[in-house]
């Protein structure tokens, strides 16, 4: 209905339940459209509310909170994800709607998606290049593999020739930039530590990005054939971190490997289709549109933009519209990893796709859109709405101080953090330190990665993902990697005393408690004699048994140690002719309670106040 509003205006109202979505960073345009108002109005309205803004401005929740109120709306800001699907939905694209709809007959068994990490001088690249040449397609075939950042390689397992796709990629950095988009790739992870090295940094960082994902891993101990090998050491170093061998009783397969020799490499990937067998159900309809996620891309000066996507449901043939992030285009051709061309690529296939209007970023997700229109429509909006948000400039993710805003609003459960130091016994220190901090069960601390060194952008990324915020102890930023903290809005703190940071992250977690108050006795009084006054009311004649009773203090009254009079101040306070703010033990005094007057000799006179309880 249409009614009066601030400044004479006309804005139809809502009930007060009226929910409204906007997504983040919109305008009083996209709000007017919503309500069906003119943006001149809103404006307005706006304007008397104390805030000014056009029409146009992107705007923040606050600000969308506080018209919403005023006109009768609720109003929710949607995310990323439920905007791109809203933005798909518009275009009769229901990607919810389609995996419900799909029956055990639609799916077909696809390969795993595998990724490979590990420390560096671990051999992984050496172990990819041994897994590469044991590929009887790529050896019949003959050709130079090309590197497009993903290739499939088959293998025979259990009397059958299985396909393997892996991620060939800068290790765990690349993996997490991909969960920091949203993109959930891949399926297993092989964690590569050499025998003769040990469990190092960059495994513990690589492990903890695979666990953090929830994915299956397989170990591969690479170089066995070194001297001075010890493969059993190296089990017994990863159940320290969950990571524990079949052999032991565990559910973790290790492999020994020797990339150099080519030792050991069926057997990893016997043990890859093993775990994906007993862990995944790894299954995916190829008789559909294509679906999927873009691995990495470049703009090549002779075929333009170039992306390798990883299909991940559907079939993607040469002609295709695609839609991926804020990119747009026709498939004009795809090719393998051998640099052959592919007319059609099924699920968990990777190609490389020619005929992008721009160059998509790794971890976006495409799509095939009815037609080339509706592609260019989807990327040009998706790009509208990222430039909304950026003007927005509510990316602000996480503070220690906001730590206690979060939780009230649900937000946040636990605190999590990255710890980086100069040295990984520090790191440990302040860890364990951190660790043991304990402030009851109602909120818990998670250190989601801890690593030596200077904080880099793979640093950011998780912390991005996991809303963690970053600890430098005697470290600083890496490269490049300041603006990225700003720009995704990841707060990062640097010390160099170690209590300080312990000071710091207590605070944090005990100031979003509820506080706690407890009593604290300050003092009685025993009334030897009732002195009745007309203007005064009842004075009790006391002397001070214990403590220091004060003028204004709370106080009961206790007869025969029962309470008789509660909620009680001390109104006056005399000794001797002299008004006074408080008497100590062993003196006399006159005491007034105000109006209360039930008094007798004998009765004790406690007072008290609450202090808050500190977190111990």
């Amino acid at each position: 209905m249409q009614a009066p509003s601030l400044g004479g205006v006309s804005v139809p109202r809502g009930n007060g339940e009226t929910v409204v979505r906007l997504r983040q960073g919109a305008s009083l345009n996209d709000f007017a459209d919503k309500i069906d108002a003119n943006p001149a109005s809103l404006v307005t309205v706006l304007f008397h509310l104390g805030e000014m803004a056009t029409a146009t401005q992107s705007l923040d929740e606050a600000t969308f909170g506080v018209l919403g109120e005023e006109l009768g709306y609720k109003i929710e800001m949607v995310s990323a994800e439920e905007e791109d699907r809203e933005l798909l939905g518009s275009f009769d694209i229901d990607l919810d709607a389609e995996l419900e709809a799909e029956s055990d007959e639609d799916l077909a068994a696809r390969p795993p998606v595998v990724t490979v990490m590990g420390h560096v001088d671990h051999g992984k690249t050496k172990l990819l290049d041994a897994i590469r040449s044991t590929d009887v397609v790529a050896g019949e075939a003959g050709g130079i593999t090309q590197h497009i950042g993903a290739y499939q390689v088959r293998t025979e397992h259990e009397g059958l020739d299985r396909a393997i796709t892996f991620i060939d990629t800068p290790g765990h950095e690349a993996f997490t930039a991909m969960r920091a988009r949203g993109a959930q790739v891949t399926d297993i992870a092989i964690l590569v530590v050499a025998a003769d090295d040990g469990v190092m940094p960059q495994t513990i960082e690589a492990l903890n990005h695979a666990q953090a994902a929830n994915v299956p891993i397989v170990v591969a101990v690479n170089k066995v054939d070194k001297e001075g090998a010890n493969p059993a050491k190296i089990r017994q170093q990863l159940t320290e971190y969950n990571l524990v061998a079949e052999e032991y009783g565990g559910d973790t397969m290790f492999v020994d490997v020797s990339a150099k020799q080519r030792m050991g490499i069926d057997d990893l990937l016997s043990a890859v289709l093993l775990t994906a067998d007993a862990a995944l159900d790894l299954r995916a309809n190829p008789d559909k549109d294509a679906r999927g996620v873009a691995i990495e891309a470049n703009l090549d000066r002779g075929r333009g933009a170039v992306a390798t996507v990883l299909v991940q449901s559907g079939t993607l043939h040469v002609g295709d519209a695609i839609v991926t992030g804020t990119a747009h285009g026709r498939v004009r051709a795809m090719f393998d990893e051998h640099g052959n061309a592919v007319d059609a690529a099924e699920p968990a296939r990777p190609v490389q796709v020619l005929g992008l209007s721009s160059v998509p970023s790794a971890g976006d997700t495409f799509l095939v859109a009815p037609d080339e229109r509706t592609a260019r429509q989807i990327a040009e909006k998706r790009e509208a709405a990222e430039r909304a948000a950026l003007l927005a400039k509510r990316r602000k993710r996480i503070s220690l101080e906001d730590f206690t805003k979060a939780l009230e609003q649900g937000k946040v459960e636990t605190l999590n953090l990255v710890i980086k130091g100069d040295v990984s016994g520090a790191v440990e220190a302040l860890e364990d330190s951190l660790l043991k901090i304990d402030v009851g069960d109602e909120v818990q601390l998670r250190v989601i990665h801890r690593g030596v060194g200077a904080i880099t952008q793979n640093d950011v990324n998780l912390a991005t993902v996991d809303n963690a915020v970053i600890i430098g102890f005697n470290v600083k930023f890496g490269e490049r990697v300041e603006d990225l903290a700003d720009r995704e809005g990841v707060e990062v703190k640097f010390y160099s005393v170690i209590y300080q940071a312990i000071e710091d992250v207590e605070a944090a977690l005990k100031g979003m408690l509820k506080p706690e108050y407890e009593e604290v006795q300050l003092g009685t009084a025993e009334i030897r004699q009732v002195f009745r006054s007309s203007k005064f009311g009842n004075i009790a004649g006391s002397i001070i048994r214990s403590g220091t009773i004060r003028r204004n203090s709370k106080a009961r009254v206790l007869r025969n140690g029962t309470v008789v009079g509660d909620n009680l101040s001390i109104e006056s306070l005399r000794r001797e002719k002299d008004d006074v703010t408080e008497v100590r033990e062993g003196f006399e005094c006159g005491i007034g309670l105000g109006a209360y007057n039930d008094i007798t000799e004998g009765d004790v006179i406690e007072t008290f106040e609450m202090r808050e309880k500190p977190r111990v």
